[in-house]
Protein backbone atom coordinates (compact mmCIF):
# COMPACT_ATOMS: atom_id res chain seq x y z
CA UNK A 1 0.00 0.00 0.00
CA UNK A 2 0.99 3.54 -0.57
CA UNK A 3 -0.70 6.93 0.63
CA UNK A 4 -1.08 9.30 3.14
CA UNK A 5 -3.28 9.46 5.88
CA UNK A 6 -5.64 12.25 7.45
CA UNK A 7 -5.99 12.63 10.99
CA UNK A 8 -9.60 11.82 10.18
CA UNK A 9 -8.82 8.71 8.14
CA UNK A 10 -9.25 10.08 4.78
CA UNK A 11 -6.48 8.31 2.07
CA UNK A 12 -5.03 10.90 0.65
CA UNK A 13 -3.26 10.84 -3.09
CA UNK A 14 0.51 10.56 -3.97
CA UNK A 15 2.91 10.81 -6.39
CA UNK A 16 4.33 8.63 -8.47
CA UNK A 17 1.93 5.72 -8.65
CA UNK A 18 3.08 4.66 -11.84
CA UNK A 19 6.71 3.91 -10.32
CA UNK A 20 5.69 2.48 -7.71
CA UNK A 21 2.94 0.14 -9.14
CA UNK A 22 5.55 -1.00 -11.75
CA UNK A 23 8.05 -1.82 -9.28
CA UNK A 24 5.67 -4.07 -7.21
CA UNK A 25 4.84 -5.61 -10.42
CA UNK A 26 8.83 -6.36 -11.05
CA UNK A 27 8.86 -7.91 -7.47
CA UNK A 28 6.10 -10.18 -8.04
CA UNK A 29 3.52 -8.19 -6.10
CA UNK A 30 0.15 -8.75 -7.74
CA UNK A 31 -2.50 -6.68 -5.54
CA UNK A 32 -2.03 -3.08 -4.30
CA UNK A 33 -4.02 -0.62 -2.80
CA UNK A 34 -4.14 2.75 -3.15
CA UNK A 35 -5.58 6.26 -3.35
CA UNK A 36 -8.95 6.31 -4.77
CA UNK A 37 -7.96 10.03 -5.20
CA UNK A 38 -5.03 8.78 -7.70
CA UNK A 39 -7.41 6.44 -10.22
CA UNK A 40 -6.50 9.59 -12.75
CA UNK A 41 -2.86 7.85 -12.88
CA UNK A 42 -4.22 4.33 -13.60
CA UNK A 43 -3.97 5.10 -17.33
CA UNK A 44 0.04 5.69 -16.75
CA UNK A 45 0.48 2.27 -15.65
CA UNK A 46 1.48 -0.07 -18.46
CA UNK A 47 -0.95 -2.60 -19.87
CA UNK A 48 0.80 -5.41 -18.86
CA UNK A 49 0.87 -4.43 -15.10
CA UNK A 50 -2.71 -3.08 -15.08
CA UNK A 51 -3.92 -6.75 -16.65
CA UNK A 52 -1.50 -8.68 -14.12
CA UNK A 53 -2.79 -6.63 -10.66
CA UNK A 54 -5.56 -6.10 -8.79
CA UNK A 55 -6.07 -2.65 -7.74
CA UNK A 56 -8.02 -1.81 -4.26
CA UNK A 57 -8.95 1.96 -4.44
CA UNK A 58 -9.00 3.42 -0.69
CA UNK A 59 -11.15 6.33 0.52
CA UNK A 60 -10.42 5.88 4.22
CA UNK A 61 -8.30 3.89 6.63
CA UNK A 62 -10.76 1.38 7.86
CA UNK A 63 -10.96 0.12 4.17
CA UNK A 64 -7.06 -0.52 4.01
CA UNK A 65 -7.25 -2.44 7.44
CA UNK A 66 -10.20 -4.37 6.07
CA UNK A 67 -8.79 -5.11 2.84
CA UNK A 68 -5.32 -5.84 4.19
CA UNK A 69 -6.63 -8.41 6.62
CA UNK A 70 -9.25 -10.26 4.69
CA UNK A 71 -9.20 -14.14 4.69
CA UNK A 72 -7.29 -15.93 2.20
CA UNK A 73 -9.56 -17.37 -0.89
CA UNK A 74 -9.79 -21.21 -1.28
CA UNK A 75 -7.13 -21.35 -3.59
CA UNK A 76 -4.47 -19.47 -1.79
CA UNK A 77 -4.97 -21.55 1.38
CA UNK A 78 -2.57 -24.03 2.41
CA UNK A 79 -3.37 -27.75 1.39
CA UNK A 80 -5.69 -29.72 3.68
CA UNK A 81 -3.07 -32.15 4.39
CA UNK A 82 -0.38 -31.45 5.35
CA UNK A 83 2.47 -33.65 5.40
CA UNK A 84 3.60 -34.99 8.95
CA UNK A 85 7.92 -35.00 9.53
CA UNK A 86 9.23 -38.51 9.72
CA UNK A 87 8.83 -39.84 13.39
CA UNK A 88 6.47 -37.14 14.32
CA UNK A 89 2.93 -38.37 15.59
CA UNK A 90 -0.28 -36.79 14.30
Amino acid sequence: MTGEISLCGLVLPVGCIKEKVVAAHSAGIRRVMLPARNRRDYDDIPEVARRDMEFIWLERVEEAVAAALEPKKPAESAPSSVPQLAGAEA
